[in-house]
């Protein structure tokens, strides 16, 4: 059997026991029922993508039902969605990968058409910068503490499904990262103002969350966060108050931190004379109090025993676990040579990927490569220079 580093076992300080060190991000299927229920086509994607790696990070499940962000999307507001669920956490956890469930709320990131009539919400009535946002509605104190309570009660339902784990999504630019940026947050209130005041929401979720997992769980069950280290807005989040928010994130009680970027090894978006990687920044700020995952551009064996040298605790494959479900067996059998790195329309069906997916990646590629007036598009940009909407 090969030998790397990325294929040795990880036991959480909970102790959840994982089996290697690569991970499966959450990743956009956009293939869920209309009302949020998950369908047969999902759990026939999650068993076949299972198996191989040690963690399995759902894509997200809305926990409001103002929160929900894009059609397709699970959703986990009420304990109707429980039978679906537990389907879910049994698909994702074949042959030992441990199931996590993202959840989160979309906040501004989501419309009215989405919403069917109703207006988004978020920290402030700013629309975020991008073609036809639309202006959220700015959130009164009470329902901030609802949508806590809602995430408090989905990470009840995780536990009761099955799940090893749940996952924040505060990544992205949803409500969690909303209420942390000065350019979505624009509060006097307790929940705005300076930085300990942003981060102000996000602690009062873990917390919630947190004391659910005390009082329903009644076995190892992680607690996880995904963060963006930046923004490129004016104001926005920047990586000198990021790293103020790691330090406070490593005291608390999460048992792993995800950080969200499209190459693992990227440097600042806003200081251009940064050559340092901010996962390097990053796992000093965090001193080893807690496990980092780190996402990005991440295809080969060699490239993913780099992460790991690098110090970091898991490596996660985005668009190359698409593409190759059985990565993680070919590398332990030294079959690397079988390993694909290229998809086409041909294989969709035996990777299990819906043609709702298939068509949000393209539409997505179209959008990212300006090409969305041509009539058709290059295949092999999907191979080449997209990676999937990882944790929406």
């Amino acid at each position: 059997m090969a030998s790397y580093n990325f294929l040795e076992p990880y036991t959480f300080k909970n102790g959840l026991k994982v089996k290697n060190r690569v991970v499966i991000p959450p990743m956009t299927e956009a293939s869920g029922f209309e009302e949020g229920s998950i369908t047969s086509d999902e759990l026939r994607y999650f068993r076949m993508h299972s198996g191989g790696v040690g963690l399995f990070i759902s894509p997200v499940a809305n926990v409001s039902a103002d929160g929900k962000g894009f059609e397709g999307e699970l959703s986990i507001t009420d304990d109707r969605y429980l039978p679906g669920l537990t389907k879910m956490a049994n698909a994702m956890k074949q042959n030992g990968t441990k199931a996590i469930l993202q959840i989160f709320h979309a906040g501004r990131m989501s419309n009215s058409r989405i919403l069917r009539g109703t207006q988004p919400v978020s920290a402030s009535a700013v629309a975020a910068e991008r073609p036809n946002a639309e202006t959220p509605r700015e959130l009164t104190n009470e329902e901030i503490e609802q949508i806590i309570t809602d995430f408090g009660s989905a990470t009840r339902r995780a536990i009761q499904a099955g799940f090893d784990g749940i996952e924040l999504h505060g990544a992205n630019t949803y409500l969690l990262q909303q209420f942390f940026s000065p350019h979505s947050n624009r509060r006097t209130d307790q929940w705005g103002g300076d930085v300990h005041g942003r981060m102000r929401f996000a602690l009062a979720v873990i917390d919630r969350c947190y004391s659910m997992i005390q009082e329903y769980a009644t076995r190892p069950f992680v607690l996880g966060y995904r963060i963006s280290p930046e923004e490129i807005e004016t104001p926005g989040i920047r990586l000198a108050d990021t790293l103020q928010f790691i330090d406070t994130l490593s005291g608390q009680p999460i048992d792993y931190l995800h950080i969200s970027i499209g190459y693992a090894w990227r440097t600042s978006l806003n200081d251009q004379s940064d050559t340092e990687p901010l996962i390097l920044k990053i796992k000093r700020q965090v001193q080893g109090r807690v496990p980092l995952i780190v996402v990005g551009s991440v295809e080969k064996p060699a490239d993913a025993e780099k992460v790991i040298d690098a110090g970091v605790d898991f490596v996660a494959l985005g668009r190359e676990m698409l593409r190759e479900p059985q990565w993680v067996q070919k590398v332990m059998n030294d079959d690397e040579k079988a390993i694909r790195y290229t998809i086409s329309e041909s294989d969709l069906d035996d990777l299990g990927i819906t043609p709702a997916m298939w068509n949000f990646l393209i539409v997505r590629l179209k959008s990212a490569m300006h090409v969305s007036n041509q009539p058709d598009y290059d295949k092999g940009q999907f191979n080449n220079k997209l990676a999937p909407h990882e944790g929406a």
